[in-house]
């Protein structure tokens, strides 16, 4: 059989976090609608059910050189230089033995930023690669700008308040002070990660899980920054059935959400590695309590934890459960805000909803989704500082009750709709995937 006959294979290789594994997944579908073959590479401590959600697609394990456990103890930047460090032989194994396994079938290495050792492998081999960003394009755009600075030269210029103010160059409204860098440890450990991150190396491509109409100006600072192909295809959740989770979902939750008013229920999520104290579940808890709103909130054990007492008192107005099926939560009309820590999959899936949002971010990432949900899209109010009770209460109230929740509920049924359109025949999104689509298929052809 001829070579371009065959099916054309595309192996993706996600970074092991959920929010990292479902946009990939995502992606891999809709390029198995498209007639592609799909092989994922993970480590052994992130097991998908195959059969239950991808039955077409194959896995392949790359044998860990850190465990998964280690993130939480080592901080995202050292799991990450580490995992880079450890995993480019294993990975190049594994490649070779596909080969050996299947054939020259391999149209292209498709790899979450974070995983940048596939490139070494994709070069060695022959093989294209294309780069999967799971953030938001100014993020990315971010790192761009992050990986050109001095890090004891940003910390002393960052002291004044003009610099932290200043807006970046083509970038409005985004200043200096927006740049996400907090929580991430060491500065100068994480501009060297950002350095990484931006440097595509040999990759062809770049694919982000956005559209043109959230971050026109980011996506074209890229197109002008970079110098090969940018393809935003999102949001990939709504062209994909592909919303599964790796924690356990309690469906409980949407029997409860069936006998809540229209718009009544604050969902309460903060995402699946996010550790809140105790003494900020209890001021939540009792703020939601008082605002006399329902409300959904998925507490994890071992992330959050509430006494019993108070649990039995809160449980009046509301349910809690140890995780829920998001997307199905979103799209309940009882829902009418989303109290989130604003990582993009969960940003993306509520303004899709036409949610408007509760924003209590944890990191540097997480903070600029969160301004732009205010201060851009004006979707959402932002909570700072010290969380207590009172100031919970008002920010519901604001979200569910206020004439200022129904302006912000009106500008995300917009976007909702206008997301909806860039995924439809002719839509931005559609057509990025179809680019996309054409330009792995030349690709291969050509290797």
């Amino acid at each position: 059989m001829e070579k371009n006959a065959e099916k054309k294979r595309i192996v993706l290789v996600p970074f092991p976090l959920q929010g990292h594994i479902t946009p990939m997944m995502q992606l891999g579908q809709a390029l198995n609608l498209k007639g592609f073959s799909i092989t994922v590479a993970l480590g052994d401590s992130n097991r998908v059910s195959s059969t239950q959600h991808f039955p077409g697609f194959q896995f392949v394990t790359i044998p860990e050189t850190i465990p998964l456990s280690q993130h939480e103890a080592l901080g995202v930047v050292e799991f990450v230089v580490t995992l880079n460090k450890t995993s480019e032989t294993s990975f190049k194994d594994c490649i070779a033995h596909l080969l050996l396994q299947h054939g020259n079938d391999i149209a292209c290495i498709i790899y979450d930023e974070l995983m940048y050792f596939s490139e070494a492998t994709a070069k060695d081999l022959r093989i294209p690669s294309v780069i999967f960003t799971t953030g938001s394009a100014t993020n990315h755009v971010c790192s761009c700008i992050l990986s050109k600075l001095n890090a004891e030269k940003f910390l002393i210029d960052m002291e004044d308040p003009e610099v932290q103010n200043k807006v970046v160059e083509n970038l409005h409204p985004l200043k200096y002070k927006d740049l996400p860098t907090s929580g991430m440890g060491p500065l100068e450990r994480f501009l060297e990660i950002c350095a990484e991150v931006v440097n595509k190396r040999t990759a062809s491509a770049v694919i982000i899980n956005t559209s043109s109409c959230l971050e026109s100006s980011s996506l074209s600072w890229l197109k002008q920054e970079l110098s090969i192909p940018v393809y935003p295809l999102g949001p990939l959740h709504i062209t994909t059935s592909a919303n599964f989770s790796l924690l356990e979902e309690d469906r409980n939750c949407i029997e409860w959400l069936n006998k809540q008013k229209p718009r009544s229920v604050i969902y309460i999520s903060v995402g699946s590695i996010a550790h809140m104290e105790t003494k900020e579940v209890l001021e939540m808890a009792w703020g939601l309590y008082n605002s006399n709103q329902r409300f959904l909130w998925v507490i994890r054990p071992g992330t959050e934890s509430m006494p019993v007492e108070v649990s039995k008192i809160v449980s009046e107005r509301g349910c809690i459960v140890k995780w829920a099926p998001q997307n199905e939560v979103l799209v309940h009309p009882a829902v009418g805000g989303f109290w989130s820590h604003c990582g993009w999959n969960s940003t993306l899936e509520s303004i899709v909803e036409g949610v408007p949002m509760i924003c209590r971010p944890f990191n540097g990432e997480q903070k600029l989704n969160a301004m732009y949900i205010e201060s851009v899209w004006r979707v959402g109010v932002l909570l700072q500082g010290e969380v207590e009770r009172g100031g919970v209460e008002r920010a519901v109230k604001r979200l569910i009750v206020d004439d200022e929740g129904v302006g912000m509920r009106e500008r995300a049924l917009v976007l909702k709709e206008k997301l909806n359109a860039s995924v439809r025949s002719g839509g931005s999104s559609y057509n990025a995937l179809d680019e996309l689509v054409h330009y792995l298929e030349a690709e291969y052809i050509n290797t």
